[in-house]
């Protein structure tokens, strides 16, 4: 018989939180941006903004690396 600790040693460690990227809704995104709604999505049909993620049926969300990213390339322009 196994020794219940065995189990705990086995199982594979899951990734630390700070390695996630995080996934921001549209609302953080214009916050983060200041950018409205419509700009961000004309920016992104031009392929000038990054394309979100599908979360679900109807839910989308950027990775939080991608907008900070976009930020900083704008900032290296001005």
């Amino acid at each position: 018989m196994s020794k219940p600790n065995q189990a705990l040693e086995a199982a594979p460690q899951a990734a630390p939180i700070s390695n996630l990227d995080v996934i921001l809704r549209r609302p953080a995104v214009e916050a983060a941006t200041g950018l409205s709604r419509s700009t961000i999505y004309s920016l992104m049909a031009a392929g000038n903004f990054p394309v979100p993620i599908r979360l679900g049926v109807r839910a989308v969300g950027w990775r939080r690396s991608d907008v900070t990213a976009w930020i900083d390339s704008r900032q290296t322009r001005a």
